[in-house]
């Protein structure tokens, strides 16, 4: 009997002690909170592995306007001999192009803008850079060269080279030649030397910026003092362009006519009165 009640006992305490030994296999341990907290905080976020210049970089990626099709720059109008082979071409009205690729083709003041030329009666469609004979003319942008030509009563020795944001550009009064035509360019690469050569009245860069044909003010997208784009996207207007490739004396011969026919309709008025 004596047996029988201690190990009645014995089982009721076992009994007892499980659920104490359960939990106390299960329970934390009292620096637990600690060592997670300290996990935690040595953690980095995913950002913290990407470098903010590469992020820039990116952004700044998406932000440049898309490029033409390549095959489409380099195919269409590619025979031509002419500086502007778009002729009759249509011209979109507004486009962003991308400039911030641009290299110096010399560095040197300007001598002359873009503009009418009363002087000379014409106006000039691009910027006149000093230089020396000899110095070496570079791509302003990536491109292709797309004519190496001479012009004895114009451009002298002249390059064309079409670029990849749709654009050309011309380099005119040239003493040798350095790239060829249909060869791959990088901005900055030497394509020419510079001259004298054709219609000029001493040695200098004659400088243009064309899109379709249509001569830009070089000035409105380069600032040649420091030798870097205005901005990095120059946004081009075909009706402000149009305008300034019109120059002073057709705006004026132009107005002269309109005056001469309000004149004479005034004066077909009268005499019907």
């Amino acid at each position: 009997m004596q047996l029988f009640k201690k190990t009645l006992a014995i089982f009721a305490a076992t009994m007892i002690l499980m659920p104490v030994a359960a939990n106390a296999q299960y329970k934390l341990p009292r620096n637990h909170n600690k060592q997670h907290n300290e996990l935690l905080a040595s953690q980095k976020p995913m950002a913290a592995d990407i470098k903010v210049a590469n992020v820039l970089r990116y952004m700044s990626e998406l932000s440049k306007p898309e490029l033409p099709d390549q095959d489409e720059i380099y195919g269409e109008y590619w025979a031509s001999q002419s500086v502007n082979p778009y002729v009759g071409v249509t011209i979109p009205e507004v486009k962003d192009l991308d400039v911030s690729g641009f290299y110096p083709p010399i560095l040197g003041p300007v001598t002359s803008g873009f503009g009418y030329r009363p002087r000379f009666g014409r106006i000039h469609r691009g910027v006149d850079i000093s230089l020396h004979i000899g110095d070496t003319i570079r791509a302003a942008f990536d491109g292709k060269v797309r004519l190496t030509r001479f012009e004895k009563k114009g451009y002298g020795y002249y390059v064309v080279i079409r670029h990849d944001n749709g654009m050309e550009t011309v380099y005119g009064h040239l003493s040798k030649f350095i790239a060829k035509p249909d060869q791959r360019v990088k901005a900055g690469e030497p394509i020419a030397l510079g001259g004298n050569t054709g219609r000029s009245t001493g040695p200098h860069l004659h400088f243009e910026t064309r899109y379709y044909g249509l001569a830009i003010n070089p000035q409105l997208i380069i600032d040649f003092e420091n030798g870097v784009p205005i901005k990095d996207v120059f946004t081009f207007n075909k009706t402000s362009v149009e305008k300034s490739n019109l120059g002073r004396g057709r705006v004026a011969k132009k107005s002269t006519r309109a005056k001469s026919r309000a004149t004479a309709s005034r004066k077909k008025s009268s005499r019907k009165r």
